[in-house]
């Protein structure tokens, strides 16, 4: 990372972010070479993330024809607007790039546990029932192992940042604009 000081290195944030961004990016090296990124909902569950697809398709297959995939989440903070130059204006985010394998669960037990992961992530409530075996049988579920794993932010500096970290305390909906001062 060129400015190491925007590296995370809090593992409860890492862990945060990883819980609760609802989207991910998921890109693989398409079948023509070229990189293709698709947003996929996940969950981060036993130090991996899933996901579900359907069993067949573009993702599927890059997957299948090469495994290795970057995974991108993000959460857009701030726009911090400056008085006075283009330059003064800055985006205040947290970010985490994963490089890994992607691998199609097969197993049925793994797969549902992830399933249920999903599930409790984006429906906490419950309510839903079993998953339906036909369902199943057309869902992939795909497990990213994780290689390496980088978390960046730029939460601005002095009376900005403490701004900022009060925002994410309150769990304000995000994201906001703050004026520089």
């Amino acid at each position: 990372m060129r400015v190491s000081r925007k590296k995370i290195e809090d593992n409860a944030v890492i862990a945060g972010l990883l819980e609760e961004s609802p989207v991910g990016r998921l890109a693989t090296i398409g079948g023509d070479g070229y990189p293709m990124v698709k947003p996929v909902n996940f969950v981060y569950s036993q130090g991996r993330i899933y996901f579900h697809s359907a069993r067949e398709g573009e993702k599927i297959e890059d997957i299948k024809s090469d495994g290795r995939v970057c995974f991108e989440i993000d959460l857009p903070i701030a726009c911090a607007r400056g008085t006075g130059s283009p330059c003064e204006t800055g985006y205040l985010y947290r970010s985490l790039i994963i490089k890994g394998k992607a691998a199609i669960v097969e197993e049925l037990e793994e797969r549902i546990s992830a399933l249920k992961a999903l599930m409790e992530k984006y429906r906490p409530e419950g309510g839903y029932g079993p998953f339906p075996e036909d369902k199943l049988a057309l869902t992939a579920v795909i497990r990213v192992d994780i290689e390496e794993m980088t978390g960046k932010e730029d939460l601005g500096k002095g009376r900005m940042r403490e701004r900022v970290l009060a925002l994410l305390d309150k769990k304000t909906p995000l994201p906001v604009a703050l004026e520089k001062e």
